[in-house]
């Protein structure tokens, strides 16, 4: 990537998002207003794979990333699992700068749309403002050829922000463009 290159989530949160929160929020000094710090992506896969498998998932997981995830290893031996010391069981990426505004921005106007019967995601938070989401079916990314996936696998995608509370990371996040669920109306009985 040139160094000019500056991705579309990135501008779209300096020229409108980062305005908007700090005039609705009322903040004095810009580095109150929050912003993203990091995206990690987590699979765990368990012992259930061989290698041909753990490298095809490894190889889904990069490419939907663009970059190399990292292996979990198991720290000891659970012989009820069948799980031994320094077996994969599962990996993990972790998203900062113009990578992370790039797969957030696939993720949120791409990727969740194509899920069937989609009403949006859930809109609870950790308490700190990070906000986690669970994706059960890793082929709703385009850049997966679903004819070559053997095994479905899902992964947990965390989004760390530095706002203090969750409402402030919520806004941080609707303003970005996730498709936060609406509230149902209350129903009349």
């Amino acid at each position: 990537m040139s160094s000019s290159y500056i991705p579309a989530l990135k501008t779209q949160y300096l020229e409108q998002v980062f305005p908007a929160l700090k005039e609705s929020r009322g903040y004095k000094n810009p580095h109150q207003v929050p912003g993203l710090v990091k995206v990690a992506i987590n699979s765990g896969f368990g012992t259930d794979l061989d290698k041909n498998q753990i490298a095809d998932v490894l190889k889904d997981l990069a490419t939907i990333a663009g970059q190399k995830p990292v292996t979990a290893k198991a720290r000891k031996s659970v012989a009820n699992f069948k799980l031994r010391q320094g077996q994969i069981v599962g990996a993990h990426v972790t998203l900062r700068g113009d990578s992370m505004w790039d797969f957030l921005y696939r993720l949120m106007t791409v990727a969740l749309p194509t899920i069937r019967d989609f009403r949006g995601v859930a809109t609870r938070l950790d308490g700190k403002g990070n906000y986690t989401i669970g994706i059960t079916d890793y082929s709703i990314f385009p850049e997966i050829s679903v004819e070559n996936v053997k095994r479905t696998l899902g992964f947990d995608i965390t989004i760390v922000t530095t706002a203090e509370t969750d409402d402030e990371g919520r806004e941080l996040l609707s303003l970005l463009g996730m498709p936060f669920r609406r509230p149902e109306p209350a129903q009349a009985a």
